[in-house]
């Protein structure tokens, strides 16, 4: 008995009920690229049936796209300006600015977008306009010296606007994206720079700032790919960009497989540029993890 015993425990497993596991998942990730493609094949034979339709409307919505990104890459530089001055607020030894600061984050976090827009367009606008403030006439001047006074367009005062409410929207989250980055930094370094002479501008700016921005460049690049999609916000105060351009040819279409075409049109575009910053934004947190 003891030998059958001893016989039976040198038996080799059985391999096949060993790699039934494996197989399933394999076959799992052959019907996953299966389902893939097929999936990737319907829609681009969505797309070539209304080809007719595409190749009309692609310019228009080509410059849509073009307008959104400048004014996207606008209201980002003057975010971060907002930002570092209100992390630098938030940071500073004096009660009012760290005072000034926080009102400044959490009224502008706590209220919607849309509605900080129209208080720009139809509130501010308006204030500064009764006190003299033309952005359209003053820019009409400084370009006519150019001789380029043709290139401004007339409804500039929305772009004006536009461009202000949203870099000090997300100036506001871009505050706490700096300052908490500031703060990742250590205070050890901070000592060691002021015992070896520097004072308070040059420990910031060569110890603290080039540590805080590798810290800081993932979730900036996260901001701007959510500013981008916030742009659509600006056709409510006629910018003619992507959300305006996609709305204008698509509502008056009659036939309703038309009209989501040209939407569904609108979106790939915004994906065209949303998807390589979420690409870098990915590739930058890897390589800063592999740093650490």
């Amino acid at each position: 008995m003891i030998s059958e015993s001893l016989q039976h425990s040198d038996k080799p497993p059985d391999i096949k009920r060993n790699l039934w596991p494996r197989n399933r998942m394999v076959g799992a990730d052959y019907l996953y690229y299966i389902l893939l493609l097929v999936a990737i094949g319907a829609f681009v034979y969505y797309l070539y049936t209304y080809k007719d339709l595409a190749i009309v409307y692609l310019p228009s919505l080509l410059g849509g796209t073009l307008v959104t990104l400048i004014m996207s890459v606008i209201s980002a530089i003057f975010a971060i300006m907002f930002g570092l001055l209100g992390a630098f607020g938030s940071l500073s030894r004096f009660r009012i600015w760290r005072w000034l600061s926080l009102v400044y984050v959490e009224v502008i976090r706590g209220t919607p977008l849309l509605v900080q827009l129209f208080l720009w367009y139809f509130g501010v606008r308006i204030v500064l306009s009764n006190l003299g403030f033309d952005p359209y006439v003053l820019t009409f001047k400084a370009m006519t010296v150019l001789q380029s006074n043709s290139l401004v367009p007339d409804a500039f005062n929305s772009y004006f606007y536009g461009v202000l409410g949203l870099s000090f929207n997300y100036g506001a989250y871009m505050t706490e994206v700096f300052r908490s980055g500031i703060l990742s930094v250590e205070q050890g370094q901070t000592e060691a720079a002021l015992s070896l002479g520097m004072d308070s501008r040059q420990t910031m700016r060569h110890i603290i700032l080039p540590q805080a921005v590798r810290v800081t460049i993932p979730p900036l690049t996260n901001n701007f790919i959510t500013l981008i999609q916030d742009s659509a916000f600006l056709s409510v105060i006629a910018v003619v960009e992507l959300e305006y351009v996609t709305t204008g040819l698509a509502l008056p279409q009659t036939d309703p497989n038309s009209k989501m075409f040209v939407f569904i049109l609108g979106a790939l575009l915004y994906l065209a540029m949303c998807y390589p910053l979420s690409l870098i934004a990915r590739t930058t947190e890897r390589r800063l993890a592999a740093g650490r």
